[in-house]
C-alpha cells in the first residue's frame, strides 16, 4: 500500500466520524424538549471551510469547522477536520526533531497531518466537558497516529467518571490489555495543569507516536478510540442534561473553565503546533471556552 492511499484513507475516516458525530449532537439538541433551556431554539452547527497557505501563498490544505453555540444542551461545541501539508518551519522542526527523535527531520521538513478535534461545553454545570482527538501524522522520515479523550466535569460524580473510562478500555481491550493502563496513565501526565498543581479533568485515554510497524493495526486502534467516544459520553449527557442547577454551581463551572482555557493556551500541543504552522487561528483556538472566570 502506497503512503497516498494511506492518508486517504485516514482522512476519509475522521471525515465520517465527524460526520456521525455532529449528527449525534445535533440529534440531542432536537430531543431536549423538556428541562432548563428546552424552550429555546435547537442548536445547529455553522460550518465554514478553513483554509492553510504556506510561505508562497500556495494551496497548504485545510479542513472544515464546525460549531455550535447557545443551544438548550451544548453552550459551544466544535467538531473539526482538517488535512495540512507543507514544510515544517524552523520551530517546528526543532521541536519534531528533538521529541521525536528525528534529527533528520531538517534536512527534509515535509509533513502531512490530518485528524478530528472535538470539544464540548455545556450549558448544564452538571454535565461534564469533553475532549476529543485522533489524528495521522506523516513525514518522509517516521509516521505515526496519536489521539484520546478526557473528560472535564465542573461537578465530578463518581459513577461518570466509572462509566466513561471502562468504556474506553473495552475499546483499548480489543487491540491490547496493556493499551489501557498505559494510555490512561499518558493522559494523567499530559493532561496535568503544573502551575496549578492538578489535573484539569478526571482523566480519559492519550497517546501519541503508535507507530508498531502494522500500520493497518494501528489504523483500527486510532478508529476504536474514534467510535468509543460517542458511546462513552452520550450516556452521560442523557443522564444529567434535564438537572436543574443553583448559581453556586454555575460559578463553579465558569471556574473550572478557566482551568481549561489556562492549560490549552498554555501547554496543550495542538494549540502551539496549529498556531505555529500557520493554520486558521479561529479552527486553533475552537477548545476555548464562551464564558470563563478567575478568582
Amino acid at each position: 500500500m502506497t503512503d497516498l492511499n494511506q492518508k486517504e484513507q485516514a482522512s476519509t475516516w475522521f471525515a465520517q466520524l465527524r460526520d456521525e458525530i455532529v449528527a449525534a449532537f445535533e440529534a440531542i439538541e432536537t430531543n431536549h424538549t423538556t428541562g432548563p433551556l428546552s424552550g429555546r431554539a435547537a442548536g445547529r452547527f455553522e460550518v465554514s471551510n478553513t483554509k492553510r497557505s504556506s510561505d508562497d501563498g500556495s494551496d497548504a490544505g485545510g479542513g472544515l469547522m464546525s460549531v455550535m453555540r447557545g443551544g438548550r444542551v451544548f453552550e459551544k461545541v466544535g467538531v473539526n477536520i482538517s488535512t495540512v501539508f507543507g514544510t515544517l518551519g524552523e520551530r517546528a522542526q526543532n521541536a519534531m526533531a528533538a521529541r521525536k527523535n528525528i534529527p533528520e527531520m531538517k534536512d527534509d521538513p515535509r509533513f502531512w497531518a490530518s485528524g478530528i478535534s472535538l470539544v464540548a461545553h455545556m450549558q448544564n454545570p452538571h454535565v461534564p466537558a469533553v475532549h476529543m482527538n485522533t489524528r495521522m501524522f506523516w513525514t518522509p522520515h517516521a509516521g505515526w497516529f496519536g489521539g484520546g479523550m478526557d473528560l472535564n466535569p465542573c461537578l465530578e460524580y463518581g459513577d461518570d467518571t466509572g462509566y466513561f473510562h471502562d468504556v474506553l478500555k473495552k475499546a483499548c481491550d480489543l487491540h491490547d490489555p496493556q493499551h489501557y493502563p498505559k494510555f490512561k496513565a499518558w493522559a494523567d501526565e499530559y493532561f496535568y495543569v503544573p502551575h496549578r498543581k492538578r489535573a484539569r479533568g478526571v482523566g480519559g485515554i492519550f497517546y501519541d507516536d503508535l507507530s508498531s510497524g502494522d500500520w493497518d493495526a494501528d489504523f483500527a486502534f486510532t478508529q476504536d478510540v474514534g467510535r468509543a467516544f460517542l458511546p462513552s459520553y452520550l450516556p452521560l449527557v442523557e443522564k444529567r442534561r434535564t438537572e436543574g442547577w443553583s448559581d453556586a454551581d454555575k460559578a463553579t463551572q465558569l471556574e473550572h473553565r478557566g482551568l481549561y482555557a489556562e492549560y490549552n493556551l498554555v501547554y496543550d500541543r495542538g494549540t502551539k503546533f496549529g498556531l505555529e504552522t500557520g493554520h486558521d487561528a479561529n479552527a486553533v483556538l475552537m477548545s476555548l471556552p464562551p464564558m470563563a472566570s478567575w478568582h
